[in-house]
């Protein structure tokens, strides 16, 4: 019965953290640019000193879905989507470099330009600055042109690029911040085929129905194993009787 109690508690404690992974991934449902994290349950055994005499229940952080998003059309100048592979440059708060797919940019009162979250956007010499502006337009490559104040329409000006990488998807790995980031902690070369399309937005990849369905089926694996540890008291209690007897 100690097994069984065992590896009903064990299974019950991951059961609890996926759900939780679950949860979050749920809660990102209307997330721009947001990646789910992916979970996946084994078993493991629990070595002795001569043989492995018992099993238990471990939930792993299996990934991310890297797949993208839907995109939909805002016609903002400043919101982009990643068209295809690829990912934007952006600084995290230690000063390092991350990747992201949320393409929600604006400009702050300094005219630093920044993301949803506030991550600075990195362009060809570090984090990209607008000076005072009438008009902001970004091209397909990330290139940013403004038409400065009191400049006629047709007096646009290059004043930096949005750094575009496309690193290979197995080196990235997804902090708790929810940006990405190269596993060796080198930074991606930019690469002049990713694309953006400007006035649109990529959405979460989060499939709502499918995280609704998950987290019932979670639930319902959790009270199967708070039965079982039940029934695994039950019998302890008849065998306790039975001995003293």
């Amino acid at each position: 019965m100690d097994d069984m109690l065992y590896i009903a508690t064990s299974a019950a404690n991951q059961t609890m953290m996926a759900q939780a992974v679950n949860a979050n991934n749920l809660a990102n449902v209307s997330t721009t640019g947001f990646k789910a994290d992916l979970l996946a349950f084994q078993s493991i055994p629990l070595d002795g000193q001569q043989i492995s005499g018992r099993v238990y229940a471990m939930v792993e952080q299996n990934g991310v879905d890297l797949s993208p998003g839907p995109v939909t059309t805002t016609g903002s100048e400043l919101d982009v989507a990643v068209s295809g592979e690829g990912w934007i440059a952006v600084q995290d708060a230690d000063g390092s470099e991350a990747y992201t797919r949320s393409g929600s940019l604006r400009v702050t009162s300094t005219g630093a330009l920044i993301n949803g979250v506030g991550r600075p956007v990195l362009g060809n010499g570090g984090p990209i600055a607008i000076p005072p502006a009438e008009k902001i337009e970004i091209g397909d490559d990330g290139t940013i042109s403004i038409r400065p104040e009191g400049q006629t329409p047709s007096a646009l000006v290059v004043i930096d690029r949005i750094k575009l990488v496309n690193p290979d998807q197995n080196e990235l790995i997804k902090s708790e911040d929810g940006l990405l980031r190269l596993q060796d902690g080198s930074i991606a070369v930019p690469d002049a085929r990713v694309r953006l399309i400007s006035g649109s937005l990529e959405m979460s990849n989060v499939n709502a129905v499918d995280a609704m369905v998950n987290m019932i089926a979670l639930s319902r694996q959790f009270e199967a194993e708070v039965k079982l540890m039940k029934i695994a008291e039950e019998i302890d209690s008849a065998s306790t009787q039975l001995m003293s007897i």
